[in-house]
C-alpha cells in the first residue's frame, strides 16, 4: 500500500497543540475527540498509513488523563449501529471501554446523555453499574437552543448530575457524532465556575481537516461518513469574519458556536480562555494535516472511501436502519468527485463471480454467489459459492492460496474436517444449509494446519488481507461479516438477498 500520511510526525505536532491548550487553563482541560478512539478505521482508509491505534498512543503521550465516555440515550433506543465492527451503540460503548482498558487507559465514568427515562437505556445503565463501571444520567434540557436563562442555571446545567474527576486533562469520548459530548463539558465547567475553578474546553476533531480546501476529497469523503446524520462542511463564517481567512467546518458546529458562545458568556467567570474563542475553528486543536506526506494518494483513498460509504448506507437502508435521503446524499457526493461505483475494482469482478457461478450451475440450491478481494499488489481473487462453503469462504481461501503460492490443485481444508462440520450444521443443529461461513472456514483451516504443512503457511497469510478490499454479491450473514471484520477486510457488498436462510 502506498502511504500519504506520517503518523509519527503527525503525533509530536498533535501532542504539543494539546499540552498548549491545557496551559491557558486552570490545569483541566475538557477535550472532546470526535471520530473513534480505538480504532479509527475512517481516517486508516482516507490517510494510508495513519495508525489505526492513534488516537490511543495520542492518549499515553499526554499521560496524565483520564476519559469520560458519552452516549446518547436516543441512539441507544434506537439501535444505532457503527459501520467498522457492526455492533449496535450500546455494545460498541461496551467494547470501547474494553479496549481502552486493555491500553492501560481509565475510563471513570460514562455518561448517558439526552434521557427521556428510554427503557433501553434504563437497561444499559444497569448493565454497566453492573459491570462495575460508574453511570451517570444527563436528562434532555427543554428549550436548549434558546432559552439560555434556564441551560445556564441551577435548573439547567446545575440540575445535571456533576462527575468528579482528578486529572487535569479529561478526554470525553463516545460511541459517535450526537452523543451529547459538548453538552456535558459545558455542563461540567458551569459547576466548576461556580467554584471559581477556571476549567477550560477544546474539541478535538479530525474531520473536517479545517487547513484542506472545503472540496477536498478527504472532507468529502468527512461528509459522506457523516451522511446519516445530516452532517454538511461549511466555511467557517467566524473565522472568515474574524480572520479574512479561509477555514472548514461543519454544519453542526458552525450552528452550535453561536449558542455555545451565549452560554459560555453567561457562565460565572468572565475572563475565562474559553471567553476568547471567536470561532468554532478556534476551539480546535487539530494538526492532522502535518502528517500528510503525498496528497495524490490522500485524494484517491478518499474517493474510495466515499464508494464505500453509498455500499454501506445502502446495506443499512434495506435493514431500515437509515432512509433513502441518506443514499441519496452519498450520490451527490460521488458526482462531485466524479466516481461512479464501478471505480471500486472489486465490485465488478464479484459480480462476474456470480454470474460465471450461474452460467456454469456452480452455485448452492440455485442461489448463485460471487465475491471479489483486491490484494496489496492489485492482483484480484475471486470465489464463488457451492454446497461446501460461501462465496466470502472461497475467495478469502482462494487469496490466502496465492499469497502463499500454494497450487491450485491442492486443498488446504481436511476433506474429514470439513464434512465433520456440514453434519454437525444440518443434522445437529438442523441448519438449512451445511456450506461453511467465513469463521467456520478460518476454524476448519486452523484445525488442518496441524497436519497439513501448505494450510499452516496458508494460514499466516490471513493477516495479509488487513486492509485489503473486498465486495460481495449478496447480504452478509452473521458468519460472514463477523469474519471478515476480524481480519480487517473493507468490505461493501450489493445487499441481494438469500432466498434460503443462512445458504
Amino acid at each position: 500500500m502506498e502511504k500519504g500520511f506520517d503518523t509519527e510526525k503527525y503525533l509530536k505536532e498533535q501532542t504539543k497543540a494539546i499540552l498548549d491548550r491545557v496551559s491557558k487553563f486552570d490545569k483541566k482541560l475538557y477535550l472532546e475527540f470526535g471520530g473513534k478512539l480505538c480504532y479509527d478505521g475512517h481516517a486508516s482508509r482516507v490517510l494510508p498509513g495513519y495508525d489505526k491505534e492513534t488516537k490511543v498512543r495520542l492518549l499515553k503521550n499526554l499521560k496524565d488523563i483520564e476519559i469520560v465516555y458519552c452516549i446518547s440515550a436516543k441512539d441507544i433506543q434506537n439501535g444505532r449501529i457503527r459501520n467498522d465492527f457492526g455492533l449496535r451503540y450500546d455494545d460498541q460503548a461496551v467494547k470501547d471501554i474494553e479496549d481502552l482498558r486493555e491500553h492501560g487507559l481509565n475510563v471513570s465514568a460514562v455518561v448517558i446523555n439526552l434521557f427521556e427515562d428510554e427503557p433501553a437505556a434504563i437497561k444499559f445503565k444497569k448493565r454497566l453499574e453492573n459491570m462495575g463501571t460508574s453511570v451517570y444520567i444527563h436528562y434532555m434540557i427543554k428549550g436548549y437552543t434558546n432559552n439560555f436563562k434556564l441551560v445556564v442555571s441551577d435548573e439547567g446545567y446545575g440540575k445535571q448530575e456533576y462527575v468528579k474527576t482528578e486529572k487535569p486533562i479529561i478526554i470525553i469520548t463516545g460511541t459517535g457524532g450526537g452523543s451529547g459530548k459538548m453538552s456535558f463539558c459545558l455542563s461540567q465547567i458551569y459547576h466548576e465556575q461556580k467554584k471559581r475553578v477556571n476549567s477550560g474546553f477544546a474539541k478535538f476533531e479530525t474531520f473536517p481537516i479545517w487547513d484542506l480546501p472545503l472540496d477536498h476529497p478527504v472532507n468529502v469523503a468527512y461528509e459522506a461518513a457523516t451522511a446519516d446524520q445530516g452532517d454538511i462542511n461549511m466555511i467557517d463564517p467566524f473565522y472568515l469574519k474574524k480572520y479574512n481567512k479561509i477555514a472548514v467546518n461543519y454544519n453542526r458546529d458552525i450552528e452550535n458556536f453561536s449558542i455555545m458562545q451565549r452560554i459560555i458568556n453567561s457562565f460565572p467567570m468572565k475572563d475565562s480562555f474559553i471567553s476568547t474563542y471567536n470561532s468554532p475553528t478556534e476551539m480546535g486543536v487539530n494538526r492532522i494535516s502535518s502528517g500528510i506526506t503525498n496528497d495524490v494518494v490522500v485524494r484517491e483513498a478518499s474517493k474510495q472511501e466515499v464508494i464505500r460509504r453509498y455500499f454501506w448506507y445502502r446495506q443499512q437502508r434495506i435493514y431500515g436502519i437509515v432512509d433513502q435521503n441518506t443514499t441519496d446524499r452519498v450520490k451527490v457526493l460521488m458526482r462531485k468527485l466524479d466516481v461512479a461505483i464501478n471505480d471500486r475494482k472489486v465490485v465488478e469482478s464479484a459480480r462476474k463471480a456470480a454470474f460465471d457461478a450461474a452460467k456454469e450451475k456452480k452455485g448452492n440450491k440455485n442461489i448463485y454467489c460471487g465475491a471479489a478481494i483486491q490484494l496489496d499488489d492489485k492482483r484480484i481473487i475471486t470465489g464463488k459459492n457451492s454446497p461446501l462453503m460461501h462465496a466470502e469462504s472461497a475467495a478469502i481461501l482462494n487469496a490466502i492460496k496465492e499469497l502463499a503460492n500454494v497450487p491450485d490443485n491442492i486443498d488446504l481444508l481436511s476433506k474429514e474436517v470439513i464434512n465433520h462440520i456440514r453434519f454437525l450444521k444440518k443434522d445437529i443443529l438442523n441448519r438449512v444449509s451445511e456450506n461453511l461461513n467465513v469463521e467456520e472456514t478460518m476454524i476448519a483451516l486452523a484445525i488442518s494446519s496441524a497436519t497439513n504443512p501448505m494450510a499452516a503457511h496458508a494460514v499466516k497469510m490471513l493477516k495479509k488481507l488487513n486492509g485489503c478490499e473486498m465486495h460481495t454479491t449478496h447480504i452478509l450473514r452473521n458468519g460472514d461479516e463477523g469474519g471478515l471484520i476480524r481480519l480487517g477486510m473493507n468490505v461493501t457488498t450489493d445487499s441481494n438477498f438469500i432466498i434460503a436462510y443462512n445458504y
